[in-house]
């Protein structure tokens, strides 16, 4: 019952803070409820001991007893990376798969180590020392885009069907690769015997993102089998619910990616699901009973992000910190971009305007919270969620606010026509 009541409590504030985005601030919804939950909190901080006593130590009480790691990790992201797989098409994937592999994979352990090194050499200059591991494990949660921030944002800017299947493939496929790099890196730092072999690290990945991957084609196509022998809208809601439910309880005891589970499944259900004609008004139901999970769980989630400035301690010693770190992390970000580009067989399909918009794009969310907070406490510990916490914020406020301003649809387009143009001559 603690759950319901905490969850019940969420979900009343959320309502209200929505109403309150709409009416006043006229905010993208998500981004809206933050910046009021975060306002709230820094408000509560500086005062709520004295002003709102009850209301500060009822909503403290809140949020530790919410465990955020295992509700987004264990819960919430399976509902959200599933919805947002349901409506990709497969053929725009398709064509761009060398890029999306190439930037979840590659371009994860890139940042990773740019990161590494930048938070390691300058931390000093602000006082702050933080050992080299523990620089790359921060390298390691900071790195991957943020699946449910990007997408929640991409739906505000107007961008090519290209361009939105590069940054959306890449911030849902790249949660299991930068899983892989957090898990290694973290046991190293705690001490942990780890074989650093390259046959040991990728039997690692393979088990870890193949398997999901193949589970979640294998669901995938089972339960769209048996979809299409029952074209019944409630039934047809049941079964995509314990696509995910299920799923990820399989997963977890086979000790995969739930996340690239419910991500295989969802691609896989919404494209075959496209291919035979589905009564009109399943089809109706389904599509709109996931866009309405995914509306309410982002939500919530960007309350609970909102909120957990309250968890943090100090966090007004790691603002310069934080600064710093925004600037070493966008670095990072281009350089895993703009590297991967220069390779000839990406070279033509990528303007000077689609790499600034995927370097501007690369919005880090809950997921990078997550995983800070599921570090183990140490003297470290508080700095690294600290950090996470200024850049994820910068992230989904300015560069979520100003994404529709920077991508650019007309310039993009006529960069590329002379691109194709100077081929043609060629």
């Amino acid at each position: 019952m603690e759950l319901y009541y905490s969850f019940s409590a969420l979900i009343v504030l959320a309502s209200i803070f929505a109403y309150l985005n709409y009416r006043f601030l006229k905010l993208p919804s998500t981004i809206g409820i933050m910046v009021i939950a975060i306002v709230v909190s820094i408000f509560l901080v500086l005062f709520g001991e004295t002003v709102l006593p009850r209301t500060f130590g009822h909503l403290n009480s809140l949020m530790e007893s919410i465990d955020f790691t295992e509700i987004l990790m264990g819960a919430m992201l399976n509902f959200l990376l599933f919805a947002g797989g349901i409506h990709i098409n497969i053929n725009d994937l398709k064509e761009q798969f060398r890029p999306v592999l190439i930037f979840s994979t590659v371009g994860v352990v890139i940042s990773t180590f740019v990161v590494g090194f930048g938070m390691f050499y300058l931390l000093p200059y602000v006082g702050v020392k933080l050992p080299f591991i523990y620089c790359l494990v921060f390298g390691a949660l900071i790195s991957p885009t943020d699946p449910v921030a990007v997408l929640s944002v991409l739906k505000q800017a107007k961008v090519s069907k290209s361009l939105e299947t590069k940054v959306a493939g890449e911030s849902l496929f790249n949660d299991g690769m930068a899983v892989v790099v957090f898990t290694v890196v973290l046991q190293l730092a705690v001490g942990k015997e780890v074989d650093l072999g390259v046959e040991s690290i990728g039997l690692l990945l393979l088990h870890e993102a193949g398997g999901g991957i193949l589970l979640g084609v294998l669901l995938g196509w089972v339960t769209s089998r048996l979809m299409r022998e029952v074209d019944d809208y409630i039934i047809s809601v049941l079964v995509t619910l314990s696509v995910v439910m299920g799923g990820y309880l399989i997963a977890r005891q086979m000790h995969i990616s739930g996340p690239l589970t419910m991500v295989a499944a969802g691609l896989f259900m919404g494209n075959f699901n496209r291919n035979f004609k589905m009564k009109s008004v399943t089809q109706d139901y389904l599509i709109k009973f996931w866009e309405l999970i995914d509306e309410i769980l982002n939500a919530v989630l960007f309350l609970f992000i909102g909120f957990e400035l309250l968890m943090i301690k100090d966090l007004k010693h790691f603002m310069i910190p934080g600064l710093l770190a925004i600037f070493v992390v966008l670095f990072a970000r281009f350089i895993s971009i703009w590297g991967p580009t220069k390779f000839t067989s990406l070279r033509k399909s990528f303007s000077p305007q689609t790499v600034k918009v995927l370097v501007w794009g690369g919005i880090r969310g809950g997921v990078s919270i997550a995983l800070a907070m599921s570090i183990p406490k140490s003297e470290y510990s508080e700095i690294i969620l600290s950090i996470t916490y200024c850049v994820v914020v910068f992230s989904i406020i300015v560069q979520g606010l100003t994404i529709a301003k920077v991508a650019n649809p007309n310039q993009i387009v006529k960069e590329e026509e002379e691109q194709g143009i100077l081929e043609d001559k060629a």
